[in-house]
């Protein structure tokens, strides 16, 4: 594959199209109805969306938290019209991931919630039954707020839940976080296991990492851990934490969200963590470790962007996504103060950060209508109008929710790529997809977890730039199986099952 090299930044960055014109969204947020992630002092974390297809029409519906508010959900009605559903109303709740947990092909939700969580049964016409005890899921009264899942065989997942600080404790809250959860599948329902220390957790991703191993990445919020708490990888099929031995070193921050995405080709995800103050950018190493991204790369973000305010940052959400489908990933970035702390911006721009041919970011929040000063914390990059470019949904903290139609012009070609095989990991969570096309090579993992308390079930969205073919490789959970090649024509969603 045809490459470029970078001295400063990230040698091995791909070359692709010339790049677009610069992105543009339009406001449709009136179709949310004013939703609002509210509450007190527990609902300053949360505020997740999630993103998935309940009722199989090819079009993405939308869940919201709303903390203290009943949660919503809104239905995809096409061109860009959503209505709201009566169900599923579920109080208290922090964020929710969707996955399909019993392999019927309807997506389910698994919903977090300041209290015990909930699991909610997908069926026909976005109708969500609360199976939390008939699956048998343990109870616990905790806080919520972080999940991730996989399969390690052909039954139900094996569930990962993060905690943030334990109520319950008399001595709280600073230095009070609550252990986090492991939820093992078994013939009734999970059988809960504990994963400490924790420190207060607020995304997990269980994700190939960067020596190809099955691990749990923990990104944790020193807010509340004060001190002796770090960043943390626990290897699933090892069973245990990686050490500086392994070459996983300690790194403390106000960790909020996990996004990852090879961005050099090399079949390796960086990862991107948001924090308070900067949001640390790490790339995958040849060796299987990470590097902190040169600060000249762009991604930082430490301070508002527009100069209005010289403190730091707050970090939420995080995702990659190619928004003009040039073939280079970009990074939206939900931006919003904890509530009044007066440490840090008050007024603090949502990050729009588009990719440049040499590798690095370039701010176009403001350019393209979407960099709002509201307490944003959970947001998607999805496809909602099926016309090949990503819009956005981003849900607020004692503020209405927002949605935006990307209309960027001269955008390049693309391909979606849904998956599926037969047994309990119906939707192939763990594989791993890669597209090349021309000078391009970009791969993404099938993940459930990361972001900041939601995630989506939808096709993987590759942007190709000028290609008018590509082809797909598929690396399946299993290693043991073949992969499946296939070479396509572009600007569509291509539907791969392994029989």
């Amino acid at each position: 594959m045809k490459r470029i090299g970078l001295a400063l930044l990230i040698a091995g960055s791909l070359a692709s199209a010339a790049h677009a014109a610069d992105p543009a969204f339009e406001d449709h947020s009136v179709q949310l109805g004013g939703h609002i992630y509210g509450g007190d002092w527990e609902f300053f974390v949360g505020g997740g969306v999630a993103v998935m297809d309940c009722n199989a029409d090819k079009q993405p519906d939308i869940f919201l938290a709303g903390g203290a508010n009943p949660s919503a959900l809104y239905v995809n009605e096409g061109g860009f019209n959503f209505a709201l559903s009566e169900g599923p109303g579920v109080t208290d709740v922090t964020g929710a991931y969707p996955l399909d947990i019993d392999a019927d092909g309807w997506t389910d939700l698994y919903v977090l919630r300041v209290g015990p969580d909930r699991l909610l049964r997908g069926g026909p016409d976005c109708a969500f039954e609360d199976v939390t005890d008939a699956w048998g899921l343990p109870q616990a009264d905790r806080w919520s707020t972080a999940f991730t899942g996989w399969w390690e065989g052909d039954g139900r997942p094996t569930l990962a839940v993060g905690h943030y600080v334990d109520r319950a404790d008399p001595e709280g809250p600073f230095e009070a976080c609550d252990a986090n959860t492991l939820l093992r599948p078994e013939a009734d329902g999970w059988r809960d296991e504990e994963l400490e220390p924790g420190f207060c957790a607020l995304s997990i991703l269980a994700s190939h990492d960067a020596r190809g191993r099955m691990t749990l990445r923990l990104s944790n919020d020193r807010h509340y851990y004060v001190r002796g708490g770090y960043e943390q990888m626990w290897d699933i099929n090892e069973r245990r934490f990686l050490t500086e031995e392994d070459g996983w070193p300690k790194v403390s921050l106000w960790g909020m969200g996990i996004a990852s995405a090879d961005l050099t080709g090399d079949g390796r995800d960086e990862v991107m963590l948001t924090s308070m103050g900067d949001q640390l950018m790490q790339i995958a190493q040849d060796d299987g470790t990470y590097k902190p991204a040169p600060f000249s790369i762009g991604t930082y973000a430490q301070r508002p962007f527009d100069g209005s305010d010289g403190r730091p940052s707050t970090g939420w959400h995080a995702q990659f996504g190619d928004i003009d489908n040039d073939g280079r990933p970009d990074l939206f970035i939900a931006k919003g103060n904890v509530d009044q702390m007066p440490t840090n911006a008050m007024e603090d721009p949502n990050n729009l950060l588009i990719q440049q041919p040499d590798g690095t970011f370039v701010e176009k929040a403001d350019v393209a209508g979407v960099a709002t000063k509201e307490r944003s914390r959970g947001a998607a990059l999805a496809d909602f109008d099926g016309d090949g470019r990503l819009d956005l949904v981003v849900v607020n903290r004692r503020a209405g929710a927002e949605l935006y139609r990307n209309v960027t012009p001269d955008s390049g070609h693309w391909i979606g790529v849904a998956i599926t095989q037969p047994g309990g990991n119906r939707n192939a969570i763990g594989a791993v997809v890669t597209v090349t096309a021309g000078d391009l090579r970009l791969s993404q993992q099938v993940v459930v977890g990361g972001g900041h308390a939601g995630g989506q079930a939808l096709p993987l969205h590759f942007g190709l730039g000028a290609a008018t073919e590509a082809t797909i490789k598929i690396r399946w959970p299993d290693p043991a199986l073949r992969p499946v090649s296939v070479t396509v024509p572009v600007d569509r969603v291509i539907a791969i099952s392994r029989q």
